[in-house]
């Protein structure tokens, strides 16, 4: 899968975040964490996926937004687009777990591009919800879409997830190939 064109999209916040069981403000986002390690090593491109609203800096106040946000299946508008997804047939699918699924701003992204024929790996960070319902629902938003099963990866260990990241892609290229 390294000679197709591959897209790391992700969404990721940083600010107070859960780190195992207690609230930690992160420089960077776990997710975007991740995503840096994907590119690192796929050599794909990356884009990161972010709304025109912001999320509150406050963990408590974001998860509140974000329920209320999948209660009223809302579509938070996007601030920056892509222009060339159709050069893309693999997509690495990045986001937080919130309220067991991916965030809102995914439905948005997920909506606005043609992913027929392409190939979509999600990929989470989580304090425990793994991967949630989202594989699903990724699936219900691209049913012209091929979705691999996700890679959940723990926000508290995504600093030495590396292994199990490069682990997850040469089993997919492996089955890839066959």
């Amino acid at each position: 899968m390294r000679k197709t064109k591959s897209l790391i999209a992700y969404f990721s916040r940083a600010g107070n975040n859960t780190v195992g069981r207690s609230i930690e403000n992160l420089p960077v986002g776990n997710t975007e964490v991740a995503a840096k390690m994907i590119q690192k090593l796929t050599g794909g491109d990356i884009f990161r996926i972010e709304t025109v609203n912001a999320y509150p800096e406050d963990y408590q106040e974001t998860t509140e937004v974000a329920k209320q946000e999948l209660r009223l299946k809302a579509r938070p508008e996007l601030s920056v687009h892509m222009d060339n997804m159709a050069d893309y047939s693999l997509i690495y699918l990045g986001y937080p777990n919130w309220w067991g699924t991916m965030p809102m701003a995914l439905f948005t992204f997920l909506e606005e591009y043609d992913f027929s024929g392409k190939i979509i790996i999600p990929f989470c960070t989580h304090e425990g919800s793994a991967m949630g319902h989202s594989e699903s629902d990724i699936k219900k938003v691209c049913p012209d879409a091929r979705v691999l099963k996700g890679l959940p990866i723990r926000g508290a260990k995504v600093q030495w997830a590396e292994n199990d990241i490069a682990d997850r892609i040469k089993t997919l290229c492996e089955k890839e190939s066959d």
